[in-house]
């Protein structure tokens, strides 16, 4: 292999620990720079299919997967992977946006240098200039809501429409900022709640993760593994509750969710918590500090489709691209 990626893999000892013998098809369906992919190879993968709609992950991946014959680039989302492989042995999923992203300030998925307000990972379509300049509102308030969980979602949308034309990221941050008690140290930044939102809006991230849930199903042979990594709570939520939904932990129920009639299992939980990093793996790495790991086995049951509300998916009325 060549250079070392400029994103560090989380929680992937425990990944490689827990599928293996490592074998057969993978699927990285979140390429990236090519972490979990190398991993996988060095592991005994077969072979690799690394899936990824950023233009950049092709471009900076193009030395080293010339010289891996066992490794192939697809540009796509990682909610077509069923289009790309069938019978897998496993599909690798590492959720959120990657430190070659944010990086780099022309992309504008973070605050700490000014750049424009872009944040679209396959650099086509709606940009996060067009959400916050243009969008309502009413609809505004509802991304930051239900998408970054910022309890003062309409206060910031309100005083976002006041300061139009937002010009940049930094421009975007103080208006954040300007809204919320001031920062007290050891916490995040004020606007990461805000940032997150728009780029989960822009890239569609839950509906595409809730289609990437199904598709790795489908793609997956009997006795295959899921790995799904997540950093925060609602990614988490609605790969619990799919897993849940199609494993024999579904049952039970509620009056917001009726209970899941189970009648033919797609996965088996290889364990029923979530993976978390040790103490040594956040010291190297304070970005495992907040990811979770979970990984269930493909049973040979048919694949069914999960709807989006019955795992915890938050619907936003017009934010889709």
């Amino acid at each position: 292999m060549a250079e070392p990626s400029p994103h560090v893999p989380v929680l992937i000892e425990p990944l490689v620990a827990a599928v293996s013998p490592v074998a057969g098809t993978w699927v990285d369906g979140t390429f990236g720079a090519g972490g979990y992919a190398r991993a996988l190879l060095e592991a005994g993968a077969g072979r690799v299919i690394g899936i990824d709609r950023d233009p950049l992950a092709h471009e900076l991946a193009a030395g080293w997967a010339a010289a891996e014959p066992r490794l192939s680039l697809v540009p796509d989302t990682f909610s077509n992977l069923d289009a790309h492989v069938q019978a897998a042995r496993g599909v690798v999923l590492d959720l959120g946006v990657s430190s070659m992203q944010l990086d780099r300030p022309e992309r504008g998925f973070s605050f700490q240098a000014d750049g424009p307000l872009d944040m679209r990972m396959g650099q086509e379509g709606v940009s996060a200039a067009d959400l916050v300049n243009d969008a309502e509102e009413t609809l505004l308030a509802d991304i930051l809501f239900h998408y970054g969980e910022e309890r003062a979602a309409r206060r910031i949308a309100r005083a976002i429409l006041a300061a139009r034309p937002v010009t940049g990221t930094r421009h975007l941050a103080g208006i954040v900022e300007s809204c919320l008690p001031r920062q007290k140290p050891g916490q995040s930044h004020p606007a990461t709640r805000s940032f997150q939102a728009l780029r989960i809006a822009v890239n569609n991230e839950y509906g595409e993760l809730a289609e990437g849930l199904m598709a790795a199903e489908r793609a997956l042979a009997p006795g295959g593994h899921l790995a799904v990594v997540t950093f925060h709570s609602v990614e988490d939520r609605m790969v619990k509750r799919f897993l849940a939904a199609r494993s024999d932990a579904g049952g039970g129920g509620s009056r917001h969710a009726p209970e899941i009639e189970q009648k033919s299992p797609g996965f088996e939980l290889v364990s029923k918590k979530a993976v978390t990093a040790s103490a040594a793996e956040t010291a190297r790495n304070p970005r495992a500090r907040s990811a979770k790991l979970r990984i269930a086995r493909r049973t040979d049951a048919p694949a069914r489709p999960v709807p989006a509300r019955q795992i915890g998916m938050p619907l936003v009325k017009g934010a889709a691209p």
